[in-house]
């Protein structure tokens, strides 16, 4: 009685017609509000030294210099959103290479749809997992954790999500499961880098050390922080099975149940030799993209012209006719379009703060926070100064080309090691990275699970605590050794 009545007055109250907006109209917003910031804070600039072994130009520490203002107006935060696809000024890919990517992503997963026999391996996947759906939880969080620990797996995992849902659904858990098992496990592992050569590497020649030094305490992050993520996960995945009205997305459940199970019946779908042969080759496409991507030097172009040619080959293994194989791949497309929209406009954010030159100045105020404290202090500062300028550069690599050649150094005079400033950069980034907006992969991969980001931040809050108060203790635990 008393529930009705509250939902009731929740209905009749001031908020109930207040929808919240969307993923793009927050993003735009953002890039409106760091545009004023450029009319505020002082514009400034290092000067640079190209580090050959990085390839790339580093700030030179303790030469930070006010420069003319560069402010940015209406017609620069229309611009943002257009630029950030070709991301001229940051640290990472351009942003189109990732958009085509899940455009071509998208096809080849829409194909693959059309020939039954994703749907039929579900079924057979679930049936298999009856009774312990749960266990494809820790299962598939340590896979993804590996390639996060190994190579930074995050682009990659974007094609995840749409296999996931369906499955997870299926299981009689959410979407939500899914988004999370798929980027708390790659999270995890980015977070806990121990030979990630996009950011432990850079990170460590940057600070002119070698990338073993401090491996230890960052697979105690991994470790610890793989289960603490696994429990999480578990706990609220048994809690929607039990009842799904507990789930955050439930007002979305009949829709969500369309748009992801649409093509699902009670009829079992027959796994016939041709469908046999459709999911190896599906599953050998991604084990080549993660080879290509770990051991061949591939990005997105090349993990994008792997994917093109695997849906050819399905599509002449199904036999299909030549309408059927590229409308089945355009439909596909066409569903994750509203995904690589977001990613340029995601990155928007940081084509202003660079062109508003203010990116330097937040890296100055840094620099000046860290000088002269105590080791442990000195640490945990430097720490949640990481964690603030990775909601300005998102791009793990970027960060530490970035801070390293700043923020190492002072480590000396605190009687800290560089590798500790290392762990605590990488661990920085790789928690911002699960809630910040200006991640593509998080804010595309919430889209494609259709988890309203807002809820998303909501649910993750308690676990960003639980790991925070995890890195935090093993770094003092370091600076004290």
């Amino acid at each position: 009685m008393t529930t009705q009545t509250a939902t009731k007055e929740e209905k009749t109250g001031f908020f109930a017609n207040f929808k919240f907006p969307s993923a793009y109209t927050i993003l735009f917003a953002l890039i409106a509000f760091v545009a004023l910031l450029t009319w505020i804070v002082p514009a400034g600039q290092y000067e640079r030294v190209m580090n050959e072994e990085l390839g790339r130009e580093v700030p030179i520490s303790g030469t930070y210099q006010p420069i003319d203002s560069n402010p940015q107006g209406f017609v620069d935060i229309l611009l943002a959103p257009i630029d950030g696809f070709y991301d001229h000024n940051s640290y990472e890919a351009a942003a189109i290479d990732v958009a085509l990517f899940i455009l071509v992503i998208g096809g080849f997963l829409g194909l693959v749809t059309k020939t039954g026999a994703i749907d039929a391996g579900i079924a057979r996947v679930t049936a298999r997992f009856k009774g312990r759906e749960e266990l494809m939880i820790p299962i598939l969080m340590a896979m993804f954790a590996a390639g996060g620990t190994i190579y930074g797996m995050a682009e990659e995992t974007i094609p995840f999500y749409t296999l996931l849902v369906p499955v997870m659904m299926l299981a009689r858990f959410d979407p939500l499961v899914a988004a999370a098992t798929v980027q708390l496990g790659a999270g995890i592992g980015s977070l806990g880098s121990t030979i990630n050569p996009f950011a432990t590497v850079i990170a460590s020649n940057a600070a002119s050390i070698p990338f073993t030094d401090g491996i230890e305490p960052r697979f105690a992050i991994l470790l610890i922080g793989w289960v603490i993520c696994v429990g999480y996960v578990m706990r609220y995945a048994k809690m929607v099975r039990e009842d799904k009205t507990k789930s955050i997305v439930y007002d979305k459940y009949e829709e969500n149940k369309a748009f992801f199970l649409g093509n699902q019946s009670d009829e079992l779908l027959e796994f016939t030799t041709t469908r046999k042969i459709i999911l190896a080759l599906f599953a050998a496409s991604f084990g080549i993209m993660i080879y290509g991507v770990a051991m061949a030097g591939w990005w997105m172009a090349e993990i994008s012209a792997m994917f093109l040619a695997a849906t050819i080959i399905i599509g002449l293994v199904a036999r299909m006719s030549e309408e059927e194989l590229t409308s089945s791949f355009i439909n596909g497309a066409r569903d994750l379009l509203g995904v690589a929209l977001i990613i340029g406009i995601a990155r928007g954010i940081v084509v202003i703060m660079d062109r508003g030159m203010i990116t330097d100045t937040v890296l100055n105020y840094a620099e000046h926070a860290v000088t002269g404290l105590s080791s442990i202090v000195f640490i945990n500062v430097m720490y949640w100064l990481e964690v603030l300028l990775s909601f300005v550069v998102p791009s793990s690599s970027g960060l530490a080309v970035l801070t390293m050649p700043i923020m190492a150094p002072l480590a000396d005079f605190a009687g800290v090691g560089r590798d500790l400033v290392v762990t605590a950069y990488q661990s920085a980034s790789g928690l911002v990275n699960m809630v910040t907006p200006t991640s593509a992969v998080l804010m595309g991969g919430l889209a494609i699970a259709r988890v309203p980001y807002v809820r998303w931040l909501k649910w993750v809050a308690p676990l960003i605590g639980m790991l925070t108060v995890l890195i935090m203790a093993t770094l003092s635990i370091g600076a004290m050794m």
